[in-house]
C-alpha cells in the first residue's frame, strides 16, 4: 500500500505545516510527500498517483480547497482511496465526523490503519464535489471574501455587507429539482452531500455522503428582515419549521438558469455560469478515515449533545 502525503504549504497557520512534517517524521509505515505550489497541483498529483493502478492512500492536507482538488484527481479510481488531514483554516467536509474530527484525523497510524467506504460526490457543470454546493447570496457571499482577506476575521462580514445590503439579495432564476419548477426571482439554492459549509452552516442534518441522494434547499425571493429572521433556523438545519419558505427535495439533480451570470461554490471553488446543472456525479471516490470515527447520523447528533 502506498501512502501519498499531499501538503498545501499556504492552508493554515504558517507553522501547522512545520507541525505536520514532525508528526510525519514518527509514522511506522513508509510514505511519499508532494508539495502544493499553485492551484490544480493537488489534483494533477492525485490523478497521477491513481492512474498507476496500484493501491494507495492519499492525504489532502489542507482545508476544504485541498480536499476538493484531490478528490478530483482520485475519483473514478477503485485503488485509490482519500481523506484530509485538516490543516486548513476551514475543513467543513470532516465535521460530518463530529465535533472531535480534528483530534482524529491528526491521529495518522490511526487514519492510515482506518477503513474506507465509497462515497457519493456531486456534479456541478463538471466539477466535482464532496461536500455541499450552494448557488446564491451565500455563494456570492463566500467568493467575495477573498477580495477582503487582508482585513483578516472582518472579511466576511465585509462581503456579508457588500452582498447583502449593496448588490442585493435575489438573483432571477429558472429551474427545475424533481416535480418542482420555479421562475422568479430567487436567495439560495444548496445541493448537499455532506452536512457543514460556510464554517457554520448545517442546512440539511440528516445528509448522507453515502446514500445515492442529493439533499437540496431553495428559497425564493426574501427581503432582509426576513432573512435575519429565518437564517438562524436554515443554519441549524431546522428548514422544516419553514415549510411556507424553504422548499425541500431529496433527489438526485436540479437544473436552472438566469439572464444574469451566477455564481455557485463547490466545497469552497467557485463555478460561474448562466446555466448550471448539479446532480450525482456516476463517479464515486474511496474516503478512509479513523476506527473512532463515525459519520452516521446518529452517532454525530449524540456526539455533539454531550
Amino acid at each position: 500500500m502506498r501512502h501519498l502525503f499531499i501538503i498545501n504549504p499556504a492552508a493554515g497557520s504558517k507553522k501547522s505545516t512545520a507541525v505536520l512534517e514532525e508528526l510525519l517524521t514518527r509514522l511506522s509505515f513508509p510514505y511519499e510527500v508532494l508539495y502544493t505550489q499553485k492551484a490544480g497541483d493537488a489534483e494533477a498529483f492525485a490523478r497521477q498517483a491513481a492512474q498507476t493502478g496500484e493501491e494507495v492512500r492519499i492525504y489532502a492536507c489542507g482545508g476544504d480547497g485541498t480536499l476538493n482538488e484531490v478528490v478530483n484527481g482520485a475519483a473514478g479510481y477503485d485503488n485509490a482511496a482519500v481523506t484530509c488531514v485538516p490543516k486548513g483554516t476551514g475543513n467543513d467536509f470532516l465535521k460530518i465526523f463530529g465535533s472531535r474530527y480534528r483530534e482524529q484525523f491528526y491521529d495518522l497510524e490511526a487514519l492510515a490503519q482506518g477503513p474506507q467506504t465509497p462515497f457519493d460526490l456531486i456534479d456541478c457543470n463538471g466539477k466535482l464535489g464532496i461536500d455541499v454546493v450552494c448557488c446564491g447570496v451565500d455563494a456570492r457571499i463566500g467568493a467575495g471574501v477573498h477580495r477582503y482577506k487582508k482585513f483578516g476575521p472582518a472579511a466576511y462580514v465585509l462581503s456579508l455587507i457588500e452582498h447583502v445590503l449593496f448588490r442585493g439579495i435575489n438573483r432571477p432564476m429558472k429551474g427545475q429539482m424533481g416535480d418542482h419548477c420555479w421562475d422568479g426571482d430567487t436567495a439560495l439554492l444548496c445541493v448537499c452531500n455532506g452536512r457543514h459549509y460556510g464554517g457554520g452552516f448545517n442546512p440539511v442534518p440528516e445528509a448522507m455522503p453515502d446514500d445515492g441522494v442529493l439533499d437540496m434547499l431553495l428559497i425564493p425571493k426574501i427581503n432582509l428582515p426576513t432573512l435575519a429572521r429565518v437564517i438562524g433556523r436554515y443554519a441549524a438545519g431546522r428548514y422544516k419549521e419553514l415549510p411556507h419558505l424553504v422548499r425541500d427535495y431529496h433527489g438526485q439533480s436540479v437544473t436552472f438558469s438566469s439572464s444574469q451570470p451566477l455564481t455557485a461554490v463547490v466545497d469552497g471553488e467557485v463555478v460561474e455560469a448562466t446555466r448550471f446543472t448539479i446532480g450525482l456525479s456516476d463517479k464515486k471516490v474511496n474516503f478512509f478515515y479513523p476506527a473512532t470515527a463515525d459519520y452516521s447520523v446518529e452517532k454525530t447528533a449524540h456526539a455533539a449533545a454531550l
